[in-house]
């Protein structure tokens, strides 16, 4: 059987129209099977099934406390976290969560199309990108850039696009180490268009066998 992901979609904030495009697209990536909730009691059940937990563009405070405490222990003992897109906008109240993901939203300018830099091709999620890809997106800015917490792989080119607030130092999709799991984000994905394109599932396939641990690097 393939390894299972739990993807949660809960949101008590802006809600994505894009998110059920973004399941059927997690579903039809053919690598992995697809349990799906927006049930908060579900991430306070064990997890020691799934081979990673997806944050797809949840919002706001979507977990209990037992679901807090499950999903720590989960990643600390080795689980697989992935951060879609407003899973950046989520938690806010969660001290952990922060440093799970790796930085928070703050701000974005309107959907626009620009250009995503590539910074590490050495990378699962990055291997089948070109140096310079283009798509349209939000361009989600930071609170504080993540660099030096996390391995960036993607970074925006503000100067393709109107309203950028980070600067040369805007960092898109990176990985890191959690205790003994393995998180990645990716803040691209805000349209359903978006979940139609090969590159960006290419993306998401690549970033969630990487938390998953089905591929080394």
């Amino acid at each position: 059987m393939p390894p299972r992901l739990l993807v949660f979609t809960r949101t008590t904030d802006y809600r994505h129209d894009s998110i059920p495009a973004a399941v059927d697209a997690l579903r039809g990536l053919g690598s992995f099977g697809v349990d799906h909730t927006e049930d908060p009691e579900r991430l306070a059940a064990p997890l020691d099934g799934y081979a990673a937990v997806v944050f797809l563009s949840t919002s706001g405070a979507v977990l209990t406390d037992a679901g807090r405490a499950r999903l720590t222990g989960y990643v600390e003992s080795g689980g697989g976290f992935v951060g879609v897109h407003a899973a950046a906008c989520t938690e806010y109240e969660w001290p952990y969560y922060g440093d799970l993901l790796g930085a928070r939203f703050d701000r974005h300018p309107a959907l626009q199309p620009g250009r995503v830099l590539v910074e590490d091709g050495d990378h699962p999620a990055t291997r089948h990108l070109s140096a310079v890809w283009e798509f349209t997106d939000e361009w989600y800015d930071f609170r504080e850039s993540p660099r030096g917490r996390v391995r960036v792989l993607l970074r925006a080119d503000e100067s393709s696009y109107e309203g950028g607030g980070m600067g040369d130092d805007h960092p898109l999709a990176w990985c890191h180490e959690q205790g003994g799991g393995r998180v990645f984000y990716t803040a691209l994905g805000h349209a359903s268009e978006a979940y139609a394109d090969p590159g960006f599932r290419a993306h998401l396939r690549g970033g969630i066998a990487w938390a998953a641990r089905l591929t080394s690097r």
